[in-house]
């Protein structure tokens, strides 16, 4: 149950406290949560760690990781516009799964978007700290998958490519805002509300979604799954702290953004770390 200061104004998510004894129907309430969690999960961020790891498995076990590629937001169609409908749809589509999560947290009275700090009331100060953590995270980040690739533990990403129609940074800019919103918001705002209230500790919450969180990019590497494995162990904290996902999602938007039209930049400048390996030319026969 939440607890409000005398106005009856939520207070944030490090002021969560819940009863010490459970009634009938507080653990008919607990176990509604835990089908919702799995449900929830299974539709979203956790039916993609879960090919993720296959994806990794698969790629490990069949060559060497540094001679694996995986791309990003891959074409769905050879014909430009209707990939772009495809591309759009599936933006769509995946948006709908967080609007549902958001759905999931509402309740009388009790704005969700509010209460997760989804919401533009001090978009100032959530800009600054979204920036401070671009900073923070994503400089480090793309030091981690270039070491990553140095040593031949990170499969190569392939990003797609910028000059096929005059929509596709748009599209790319959509597909990072998509991601920062499905992480963010499931990630934190879902899953911390949720596991809070079935009596999970602070600890326990920011490290297992920091965990899944890495799982879910495990398909390009380890290291960027390790990497990302940080990324959420800092997010979470500064969840629990500010109470507000705005920040995290400005920040985590800003570097999928820089790597999804950055990349390909990247791989032009520096193609002995950023750029896909040259496929292996096959010998000519001779008579």
């Amino acid at each position: 149950m939440w607890q409000s200061d005398k106005s009856g104004a939520f207070r944030g998510p490090a002021d969560w406290t819940y009863p010490p004894t459970l009634s009938p129907a507080d653990r008919y309430d607990r176990r509604r949560l835990g089908w919702e969690i799995a449900i929830v999960l299974l539709v979203s961020v956790g039916q993609s760690a879960i090919y993720s790891v296959v994806s990794f498995v698969r790629a490990a076990t069949r060559a060497p990781i540094s001679q694996q590629q995986t791309q990003l937001n891959p074409s769905r169609s050879a014909e430009p516009l209707w990939d772009a409908i495809y591309q759009f749809l599936d933006i769509f589509f995946s948006l709908a799964l967080v609007a549902l999560a958001v759905y999931l947290l509402w309740e009388p009275a009790n704005n969700a978007l509010r209460r997760i700090g989804l919401d533009f009331r001090r978009f100032g100060g959530d800009l600054l700290r979204g920036i401070l953590l671009v900073v923070l995270i994503g400089a480090p980040g793309i030091g981690v998958y270039a070491i990553g690739r140095s040593i031949g533990q990170s499969i190569t990403v392939v990003p797609a490519p910028l000059d096929s129609s005059w929509w596709v940074i748009g599209l790319l800019v959509l597909a990072a805002l998509r991601a920062g919103l499905t992480e963010e918001v499931i990630f934190l705002g879902f899953l911390f509300d949720r596991l809070r209230r079935l009596g999970w500790s602070w600890t326990g919450i920011i490290v297992s979604t920091a965990l899944l969180r890495g799982s879910y990019h495990l398909y390009q590497g380890w290291p960027s799954a390790l990497g990302n494995v940080v990324m959420g162990l800092v997010f979470g904290w500064c969840y629990k702290r500010w109470g507000r996902v705005m920040p995290l999602v400005i920040a985590h938007t800003i570097i999928d953004i820089v790597a999804f039209v950055g990349y390909p930049l990247a791989a032009a400048w520096w193609p002995a770390i950023f750029a896909p390996p040259a496929p292996a030319s096959t010998p000519t026969p001779t008579s």
